[in-house]
């Protein structure tokens, strides 16, 4: 049966990338692009996945919705919290209310699933070691066991990333990824069959998992290359394979006359081989400073590993479930900030690869407070100071391209939830640069050994995150456009408009009107008010300046 309207996400999927590949390798999607409007995307910062999709799930800024990353720091302490945290309601639950017949599947952040009085909800992955989909991940339950029964176990794990230093594991990873994305194509054709649907929303993972593990694969000038390998055409390979899951799912939603919306969290790039310690920047301008080496934290680091890469998945999940999760947050915790001796620290890291930021060591909110909070703005523009004077020591190029307080990158209530200070980093000849733990005292960048180059998840992997992705718009609504401007919450407001719904006004997108067909047809002057408030107010050049004032970074 038809669905009026149906979303394909596809986690890190990237314009560019799409490009290179040509129609030859993705027909489908260069067809679709054609015939309507696409877009290099721009994310929300960071450019990760839990806060991206939750913002195209949402229509709101990570402010507003509170989800920054997979875990919450609270102090010297960090627990893992996913999409639990998540304060704002979806769009799946707005059309829900409205008796719009809606099926939400596998997107990450979105545990536990939300209980559709017209619809179906299926979770996806909210942890980095999820391992299958249980029945509380689906609503109605019932259709968990019709699921399991027609294609088996919904897993996260037939692709172990932990793994990926296994001999071999590369060369099969496009194939593992191939069989998952089939699997799901019939899954997607056998709900659409089930019954029509107003919203028919489906979530791949497996461009971002392809481009992380193989992308110095693909890539004969990265600095990681390997040289030829079996693995050297899996990144096409599974673009292909996705391509077909978008050709195969908007032909059985309706073809042409379905309306059809493609869109990405985040783009995809290659790595360098040079690593960057934050942790050590800032102990070299006096900001932070280490504990002694001491072997219990060494001996915690090496315990983390070893559980993550030893360990069956099942068993690992188990453990990680342990005590609703408290065992691997404290790890996690000890891990990141067990060798920082908070007396002497006025700012600190995460070391997120993913999500570059600084913390400010602040009194009365920090158990080891000791920056007074008339003190914020100077120790801030000592760590800018810091961070802007970083050069590349082996092309002497800038490292650290800005670092902005967090009230000029989000707005909303939750804005505390964010590191005081995101960065943007530079690249590297068009490579990203590694962010990697500190442990203890050393030199600021080092480069990776050879055996270093693969990788695996939680550490260094060829393949990174870039802040544009992809943005496709298709069907009889759409006027055939070619490329425009677009970010992740404006795929989120021009989806409500093309079902003819007022865009809420805290929503941070706004509807690209530029893309119809008939503006009339479509909400005309009624949705015309409907880019939020909170999008105005972050560039309205006065509000930027009286919060920054009310902060005392302006004087």
């Amino acid at each position: 049966m038809p669905a009026k309207h149906l979303v394909l996400g596809l986690d890190g999927a990237d314009l560019d990338l799409v490009r290179s590949f040509g129609a030859e390798t993705m027909p489908a999607l260069h067809a679709l692009m054609a015939r309507g409007a696409y877009a290099h995307q721009q994310s929300v910062m960071p450019p990760a996945t839990l806060p991206n999709w939750t913002t195209f799930l949402t229509g709101v800024d990570p402010g507003r919705h509170g989800v920054f990353d997979f875990t919450q720091r609270a102090g010297e302490r960090v627990r893992f919290v996913g999409g639990t945290v998540r304060e704002a309601s979806s769009i799946f639950a707005r059309l829900d209310a409205m008796g719009r017949s809606c099926a939400a599947l596998f997107f990450p952040a979105t545990y536990p699933p939300e209980r559709l009085e017209h619809g179906i909800f299926v979770s996806g992955w909210d942890s980095p070691v999820a391992f299958r989909a249980d029945a509380s991940f689906v609503h109605p339950r019932s259709l968990h066991r019709t699921l399991v029964e027609r294609f088996g176990e919904i897993r996260f794990d037939d692709v172990d990333e932990f793994d990926a230093a296994r001999e071999g594991w590369h060369e099969s990873l496009a194939g593992a990824l191939e069989r998952r994305i089939e699997r799901k194509i019939e899954l997607a054709r056998y709900l659409l069959a089930a019954r029509d649907w107003d919203l028919f929303a489906i979530y791949f993972g497996d461009l971002d998992t392809a481009s992380h593990h193989l992308f110095a694969h693909h890539d004969p000038a990265s600095p990681r290359h390997p040289g030829p390998s079996a693995a050297s055409d899996g990144l096409r390979r599974v673009h292909l394979a996705i391509d077909s899951a978008v050709a195969a799912i908007t032909h059985a939603a309706g073809g042409d006359d379905v309306e059809v919306t493609v869109v990405s969290d985040h783009g995809s790039g290659g790595s360098s081989d040079k690593v960057l310690h934050l942790n050590r920047a800032l102990a070299d301008a006096g900001l932070l400073s280490f504990k002694p080496p001491s072997a219990d934290f060494a001996l915690l680091r090496r315990a983390k590993d070893l559980a993550l890469t030893h360990l069956p998945p099942a068993l690992r999940e188990r453990i990680f479930r342990l005590a609703g999760n408290s065992l691997p947050s404290w790890l996690e915790s000890r891990n990141r900030f067990g060798g920082i001796d908070f007396h002497a620290t006025r700012a600190f890291s995460d070391e997120l690869n993913y999500f570059p930021a600084v913390h400010l060591n602040l009194s009365g909110r920090e158990p080891r407070g000791v920056v007074e909070p008339a003190d914020a703005p100077r120790v801030v523009r000592e760590v800018e100071a810091a961070l802007l004077a970083l050069r590349d020591p082996w092309t002497n190029a800038r490292v650290v391209a800005a670092v902005q307080p967090r009230e000029l990158v989000f707005d909303g209530p939750f804005v505390g939830r964010a590191p005081d200070l995101v960065l943007e980093l530079e690249l590297d000849a068009g490579y990203s640069y590694n962010l990697v733990p500190s442990d203890g005292a050393g030199p600021v960048f080092r480069r990776l050994a050879p055996s270093e180059f693969v990788g695996r998840k939680g550490r260094s992997l060829p393949g990174s995150h870039r802040d544009r992705g992809l943005f496709a718009a298709a069907g009889p609504s759409i006027a055939r456009v070619g490329e425009i401007e677009s970010g992740i919450a404006d795929a989120t407001a021009t989806l409500l408009a093309r079902m003819g719904i007022a865009v809420p006004h805290d929503f941070l997108g706004r509807v690209l009107f530029e893309a119809f067909a008939e503006l009339g047809a479509h909400g005309g002057e009624a949705l015309a008010d409907a880019p939020s408030r909170a999008r105005d107010a972050r560039h309205d050049e006065a509000a930027i300046e009286r919060r920054l004032r009310a902060l005392g970074y302006v004087e």
